[in-house]
């Protein structure tokens, strides 16, 4: 009897777990952008309480921040617009002096481009035959470099229109939580009865999910600091141009962890490769990028959260693979906070402590 009992309460959390990952799936459009709101008001908090100490009303200072950071995110990206402009300008250009330098050595002898691309001809062939769809026709031989061009554009574009999408939703939503300052704390302190040693559990997880939040965006800041230099002198290094817009767009890309620097390490190894015309030095340039984010992401960034919040580095990574599965690249984002407000609430709560002694160091 008893172990019908334990058999049916473990069916009964395991069709819970699964119903709330499936809302959370499915509710994503809705949660992702309230997510990233919350982690942003607690980020300018402490910017805003301290506007709000010099006197000025604090919807007002909420107002002041967020039209400072719109101003100088546009200001960034107007000023960086020329320095892109005129590198897309020169990419025919550069593509069409090594189509003509591929050619002149095509008369001497194949290439390694060209080993390679036949290599790729001839998996694609053994593959067709294996589903019985008989070898592909001369005609297709590009066919692999163009289904990754448009799998790596239609990505691009939908990274794009998302942002572009919930955008002003964030910033509406993180006016709002700082405008209200301690209202929603003092709701929630309200909400957990009148008993004092509730109050003090709520009011003690409170300000420590403050403060991990504050922690995890001085590391992410950091961390991403760190990278954008990094390129920018590696990337100067090599005689690359435009290496401080490379620099800037690997700072910003780095928010993404993992995606965002593969992005920037391809982009750059082509980049570098039509303007310099040697496939050793592209393969330096794409080398240098994998140490300097191997180096600020994966050993810098992961050291600095595990250190502030007191989380497993294993935990953090796990964390990561599960929301990046959840949500994408807004997963990947917000995995690591969550899982530093998981061990906090799993620190503080009594029946949850064996949780939150897994999840720490």
């Amino acid at each position: 009897m008893h172990g019908k009992k334990l058999s049916s309460r473990a069916a009964l959390w395991t069709l819970a777990v699964v119903a709330g990952i499936a809302a959370l799936y499915f509710a994503r459009l809705f949660i992702v952008p309230v997510l990233v709101s919350v982690l942003a008001s607690y980020t300018l908090a402490p910017v805003v309480r301290l506007m709000e100490k010099a006197r000025l009303p604090r919807p007002l200072a909420a107002l002041v921040v967020l039209v400072v950071l719109t101003a100088g995110a546009a200001w960034g990206v107007l000023s960086l617009r020329d320095d892109a402009q005129r590198m897309l300008d020169s990419l025919p250009e550069k593509a069409r002096q090594v189509r003509q330098s591929l050619a002149a050595s095509a008369r001497v002898g194949p290439n390694p481009l060209q080993q390679l691309r036949k290599a790729a001809n001839e998996l694609q062939r053994a593959a067709a035959e294996a589903a019985g769809s008989g070898a592909p026709s001369p005609g297709n031989d590009a066919q692999p470099f163009a289904d990754w061009r448009d799998y790596a554009l239609k990505q691009s574009g939908n990274l794009l229109v998302a942002v572009a999408a919930e955008g002003p939703v964030v910033v509406i939503l993180t006016f709002f939580l700082l405008a209200s300052g301690d209202h929603f704390r003092r709701k929630l302190m309200s909400v957990a009865g009148p008993s004092l040693s509730r109050r003090k559990i709520t009011l003690g997880i409170l300000n420590e999910i403050d403060a991990q939040v504050q922690r995890y965006m001085l590391a992410l800041v950091a961390s991403n600091l760190a990278a954008g230099l990094g390129i920018w002198a590696v990337f100067s290094l090599f005689g690359l141009q435009n290496a401080g817009l490379w620099g800037t767009a690997a700072g910003i890309l780095h928010f993404i962890p993992y995606l965002g620097p593969g992005m920037v390490t391809l982009a750059a190894t082509g980049a570098a490769f039509l303007q310099l015309g040697s496939l050793g030095q592209a393969a330096g340039v794409g080398a240098s990028s994998l140490v300097v984010f191997v180096v600020t992401g994966m050993l810098l960034m992961p050291w600095l959260q595990s250190r502030l919040s007191r989380i497993n580095a294993t935990v953090l990574f796990v964390a990561l693979l599960f929301f990046g599965w959840l949500w994408g690249v807004w997963g990947l984002l917000l995995g690591a906070p969550l899982a530093a407000v998981a061990k906090v609430i799993c620190d503080r709560v009594e029946p949850l402590r064996h949780v939150g002694e897994l999840m720490g160091d």
